[in-house]
């Protein structure tokens, strides 16, 4: 099966390209690496556009990055554990916050962007939820494990976090709602514990003889639009779908040999995209839970994905220095899936090509 080459190739050449996001209108993205400051870039181009936007003059190193909902703002997450707010109209900084004792890893707007949750690492363990008009958290959320990814639900009435187990927080009280236990399973006769108000209940993972008898930490996140599904990639390749009203886990699918660091879907909640350190990005059909075609390949791990507004290019950031933008309309169109994504006509859609593997 012929190889899918990238749209666009943008070469950072600032370290790892840890976050990326496409800005309305589909023109433009924004990188983050662990070594510098957020950039601009013209997809046109492929050139960036002025100057490494930096906090005073101050280079910050950031592990992810988030654009607000109205598409004015990005949210930053540094690795001196602050977290803070660019303009995108001016490329400046507008708000500052600090109280994180190591690196963000992970940051989430609420959905009417009035709000933003951000998640340390392995030692802080404590989420945090930020009015974007104050300067001090309005909620702190006691994890007591490492974060990896934090994803707030669509009528913002909850938070998920994951690390070891994958926690549901009440928003307002700041109670945990829910525990999905993912660690090894083996001992319970291949199935996981689900935690709900002091009980538990075994939950059917769906498990084959050919699959680990574990379900592994998970370390990406994603909610569809309509709240009744919660998607989570594992340290082991594993994406698992869990139907919210009963948090039993209602489909697993299996494309990647390394960790799913980011998982990414299409407005409609159609399409789903994963992000692997097995240095592949893979597109999935949510109404089959089927791959779509070959994989996008890259020559080392993949960090992050954002989809454009209207769901037809992807931005992928790799470990490579580069981040890649892939013609999603093209690939739909060559496997007959094109209706996965809004009507839109052909002359609106950028070219791309197809070549054939070299082996």
């Amino acid at each position: 099966m012929p190889a899918i080459a990238p749209y666009r190739i943008i070469r950072s050449q600032s370290g790892f390209v840890e976050g990326v996001v496409h800005l309305p209108g589909g023109q433009h993205i924004i990188t983050c690496s662990y070594n510098g400051s957020p950039k601009l870039w013209d997809l046109e181009s492929s050139t960036q556009i002025g100057d490494d936007w930096r906090d005073e003059g101050t280079n910050v190193g950031l592990k992810t990055i988030a654009l607000s909902p109205k598409g004015d703002m990005i949210a930053g997450g540094s690795i001196d554990g602050t977290v803070r707010l660019w303009s995108i109209e001016t490329g400046k900084v507008v708000r500052r916050w600090t109280g994180h004792t190591e690196a963000v890893k992970s940051l989430c707007w609420s959905p009417d962007g009035e709000r933003v949750v951000s998640g340390p690492g392995a030692i802080d363990k404590t989420i945090k939820v930020w009015n974007v008009r104050s300067a001090t958290p309005v909620l702190d959320l006691k994890t007591g494990q490492s974060v990896h990814a934090v994803s707030y639900s669509p009528k913002a009435t909850k938070i998920a976090t994951a690390g070891s187990n994958i926690q549901i927080w009440d928003i307002k009280t700041g109670k945990l709602l829910w525990t999905i236990v993912c660690s090894s399973a083996s001992t319970l006769d291949d199935k996981a514990i689900l935690k709900f108000k002091n009980m538990e209940v075994a939950c059917d993972l769906g498990l084959t003889s050919d699959t680990p008898k574990y379900i592994d930490v998970a370390c990406s996140l994603a909610w569809t639009s309509d709240e009744e599904k919660l998607i989570a990639g594992d340290m082991r390749g594993s994406i698992r779908i869990f139907d919210t009203a009963t948090w039993r886990q209602i489909a697993l699918l299996d494309g990647h040999r390394g960790p799913v660091h980011a998982i990414t879907l299409s407005r409609n909640d159609r399409l789903l995209v994963s992000a692997s350190g097995d240095q592949k990005a893979r597109l999935w059909n949510l109404d089959t839970n089927f791959l779509v075609g070959p994989a996008l390949q890259h020559e080392h791990f993949v960090t992050s994905a954002a989809f454009s507004a209207d769901g037809t290019l992807l931005s992928t950031g790799c470990a490579d220095e580069n981040a890649y933008v892939w013609n999603i309309y093209t690939i739909l169109q060559a496997t007959g899936l094109e209706d996965l994504l809004p009507v839109i006509s052909l002359s609106d859609a950028p070219k791309s090509e197809l070549k054939q593997d070299e082996c």
